[in-house]
């Protein structure tokens, strides 16, 4: 006897399962790539900031001002001055390690970059840049969101549910308050500008979540400004300034207080954790301040922690300067990953790769902490 003829919709149902049983393994292999969810492994890093984020955008206007695109810079990586402003990576290249994204294209190179790579990130950050203007001519903060939001309009960012928009990284290390010391030739000035300087920063993150649209903001905090071998070489590089390091701790205990706000009045429906503070003030000193660097125990030792490689000859020189002859005005130490500072206040390329093991597992977490 024949079989009995299946119903019309059996055949096709069993089709729809041979399919989803093929897909599955896809799938499976596809999240295992991604280490998790798609909305727990970031497509894009967006970095916004200053020179210890920026990795090329500052453009060659000579040695004298951009010391970045000249040797020695980028003698360690990758050998030559890429507008790195250490001698070799900087902390944008460790977060995005630390987030398993590429380092994203410098904005001024964005024309030479293939469309795969751009649609993984970009950095805005420029040396010279503040939250406020600078007098430096750069891209504040505020205006590096600005080229943000004019590549990417609300209409271009949808995700089903997740966030297609990606990471953004803030780093501000203290050239507001550079400027406003220099300009009245006061610390204490400088300190001053606190308020001013981390309000305006509280409007600018907001602006990243409310109207660019990040659901992910890692925003770093001062590093002790006064362990910085500008500070330091009149102490012959054996302590750090304390009222520098007073004024940094102060831009800190401000910020965290916007960062806990900002988490706090977010939309209910929507992760109230946004905002990620990274302490570098925390693992600078670590390293750099005497008493931080005696309690660390286990942690690197570097063998000058505030003594820089490369170290002008007059207090008003530069790392990589020459007089009119092309005779070198600095010294440049034989090891770099032996001093925590490469100039006057940029880290080594093996600074931050240290200061980078303190914060690999937070950045790691808080992203993995995203809602899907």
């Amino acid at each position: 006897m024949a079989p009995p003829a299946l119903p019309a919709t059996v055949p096709a149902l069993l089709l729809l399962c041979l399919l989803v049983a093929l897909a599955a393994p896809a799938a499976r292999s596809s999240r295992h790539r991604s280490g998790g969810g798609g909305c727990n492994s970031p497509a894009a890093l967006w970095a916004f900031g200053d020179s210890y984020a920026d990795t090329g955008n500052l453009g060659d206007l000579g040695r004298e001002l951009t010391h970045a695109w000249y040797d020695p810079y980028g003698d360690t990586f990758p050998g030559r001055p890429t507008g790195r402003f250490s001698d070799g990576r900087v902390l944008t290249d460790f977060i995005a390690s630390a987030m398993g994204v590429p380092t994203p294209v410098a904005y001024k190179h964005r024309r030479w970059a293939p469309p795969g790579l751009l649609a993984r990130g970009m950095n805005f950050a420029v040396g010279g840049a503040g939250v406020l203007d600078t007098g430096n001519f750069q891209r504040n903060i505020g205006d590096q969101i600005d080229l943000f939001q004019a590549q990417h309009p609300p209409s271009n960012r949808t995700g089903g549910g997740c966030d297609a928009t990606g990471v953004a990284v803030v780093v501000v290390s203290g050239n507001d308050y550079s400027y406003a010391a220099d300009k009245d030739n006061s610390t204490s000035a400088a300190i001053a500008y606190i308020p001013t300087v981390v309000r305006r920063l509280r409007e600018q993150l907001r602006r990243l979540r409310d109207e660019a649209g990040m659901r992910r903001v890692v925003v770093t905090n001062l590093h002790p400004m006064g362990c910085t071998p500008l500070f330091t070489r009149p102490l012959n590089y054996t302590g750090c300034d304390p009222l520098a390091n007073a004024g940094a701790a102060q831009h800190n205990a401000a910020l965290e207080s916007v960062i806990a706000g900002l988490n706090d009045d977010a939309d209910p429906a929507n992760d109230n954790r946004t905002f990620l503070l990274l302490d570098l003030n925390s693992a600078f000193a670590a390293f750099v301040d005497a008493p931080a660097a005696e309690a660390g125990v286990g942690k690197r030792r570097f063998e000058e922690p505030r003594r820089p490689c490369c170290e002008t000859f007059a207090a008003g020189g530069y790392c990589g300067q020459q007089d009119d002859d092309g005779k070198r005005m600095y010294t440049l130490c034989d090891d770099p990953g032996k001093h925590f500072y490469w100039d006057d206040v940029h880290p080594t390329q093996a600074a931050w790769a240290a200061v980078a093991e303190t914060f690999r597992p937070k950045i790691r977490g808080f992203l993995l902490s995203s809602s899907t």
